[in-house]
Order: C-alpha cells, then structure tokens, then sequence
C-alpha cells in the first residue's frame, strides 16, 4: 500500500505535530458515523502494535491491516492551501475529499484522544 504525498500536504501534516513527537495514522472510522465510515488521519504517540508502516514518498504513515480493505493500493494524499482538510484519491477516483487529522495523542491534551472522528 503506497501513498504518494504533495509537499504542501506534507508540510500541513508536520505542522500539525506542533513540534510533538507523534505518528499519522490512516483510519477508516464507522463508529458513529451512520451506514458509511469516513477516512480520517489519526495523530498517535505510537502505532500499535499490528499496525503496518504505509509505503510514502515523504511523511510516514501507518494503517490497522483490518482496514487495508476500505483503502486503495495506491492513493495520493493532497490538500489547499487555503482549505483545512485533505483530499485521498487513488486511480478509481476520491476516497474523500474531506480529510481530517485528529491529534489522538495523550500530549496534545493531557489524556488520550479517543473521540470519534464523524465529531470532527
């Protein structure tokens, strides 16, 4: 699985790190989202423990292998400049064009983010 990164989507996500350590993670979130998930990126202190490093060009990503099945092989991350989400297509055409990050991390807030991504 590869995605390919634009530079200004690259250097969005690094700036979203708030110079924190933290790992970007590609979710694909059902859990109060109705019938259809959303794909969100995670900012997390770690990966777990099955979650597989992602093929990119620039910023490393990870996924859960249970939800390599709602992704493509190969997708293109990219955003606006002047628009605060991202936009994941592939060859088949856009995943989403409404990407969001969330830092699920336990320094972004002092306890851990375990909020559901539709609340975005």
């Amino acid at each position: 699985m590869h995605i390919q990164i634009t530079d200004l989507a690259a250097a969005r996500l690094t700036e979203s790190l708030n110079d924190q350590p933290g790992y970007f993670k590609v979710v694909y979130d059902m859990e109060g989202c109705g019938c259809n998930g959303i794909i969100a990126i995670l900012i997390v202190d770690e990966p777990e423990a099955l979650d597989v490093q992602m093929e990119t060009n620039l910023v490393p990503f990870y996924v859960d292998p249970k939800q390599q099945l709602n992704l493509e092989q190969h997708m293109k991350l990219d955003t606006e400049p002047n628009y605060p989400s991202f936009k994941l297509s592939s060859d088949s055409g856009v995943l989403s064009s409404n990407v969001r990050v969330r830092d699920a991390r336990a320094v972004a807030d002092g306890s851990s983010g375990n909020s559901v991504s539709c609340e975005l």
